[in-house]
């Protein structure tokens, strides 16, 4: 199923032992174009901190409630590492992170999450029965590679951020982007909404991320690899009810 990013937006993360806050925001993977953390401000409990929910701990969703249930507990995070969200996470941040969790490591795999393609195989212990999608679980490794063999700091980017950059086609601008569509069984982002309203009277269409040549931090652009024309013929996108239905 498809969820936009605004949609799942101040969701509530509920532990096994109580609420633990409200996602405000997603850290997206810009190579791979998954998302790798929920942002979640805790409340009162622990001094409205920000502190960073995997997927890899998300039980079934409760869509209903808007509730994301997961198998930790209130003082596991709250012991967490703590993590500077406006800042970019590093890959040390990560091993951090990974190692105090007990998750084994999603980089260097051939699938979205290490060499599958959920991310909740990744949690130990893991009860695959409250998933619809049934999948193997993973074989689960610690072991981090040599230095010579990691790969390079990911570029996470906030979903909030890239909110409202422009997109540009070979031949010219065409829009921003208004929205992210992702698979809520794999956490990828499957499709962006363009808004193209000042060039074609609010029309908005899906493009993917795979059509994306470069992305510009500073000018806070988004070059697609092909012209005005292709874009605007590419599915124009009304509801997320439809394009389930259709998907």
């Amino acid at each position: 199923m498809l969820k936009t990013m605004n949609d799942i937006n101040n969701y509530e993360i509920a532990a096994k032992d109580g609420h633990i806050g409200h996602v405000k925001d997603f850290l997206f993977d810009d190579l791979s174009w998954v998302i790798r953390y929920f942002v979640v401000e805790t409340g009162a409990w622990l001094s409205s901190r920000k502190v960073l929910i995997s997927p890899i701990a998300i039980e079934k969703p409760n869509w209903e409630e808007k509730t994301f249930p997961v198998c930790i507990t209130k003082e596991k995070v709250r012991n967490s590492p703590d993590t500077d969200t406006d800042k970019p996470v590093s890959r040390q941040h990560e091993f951090e992170y990974f190692d105090y969790y007990d998750y084994p490591y999603y980089w260097g795999g051939l699938g979205f999450w290490g060499s599958g393609m959920y991310p909740y195989n990744l949690h130990p212990g893991y009860d695959n029965s409250k998933k619809d999608i049934s999948e193997p679980p993973l074989k689960q490794s610690k072991k981090k590679p040599a230095k010579n063999d990691q790969v390079s700091d990911p570029n996470l980017r906030s979903c909030t951020a890239v909110t409202g950059y422009h997109i540009h086609a070979i031949d010219g601008e065409i829009g921003h982007i208004s929205a992210m569509l992702v698979d809520e069984s794999t956490w990828a982002v499957r499709y962006i909404v363009v808004n193209t309203s000042n060039w074609w009277g609010g029309h908005k269409v899906l493009i993917s991320p795979k059509w994306i040549n470069e992305i510009n931090w500073l000018d806070r652009t988004v070059s697609i690899d092909l012209n005005q024309r292709s874009i605007k013929e590419s599915p124009e996108y009304n509801s997320i009810e439809q394009l389930n239905c259709n998907f």
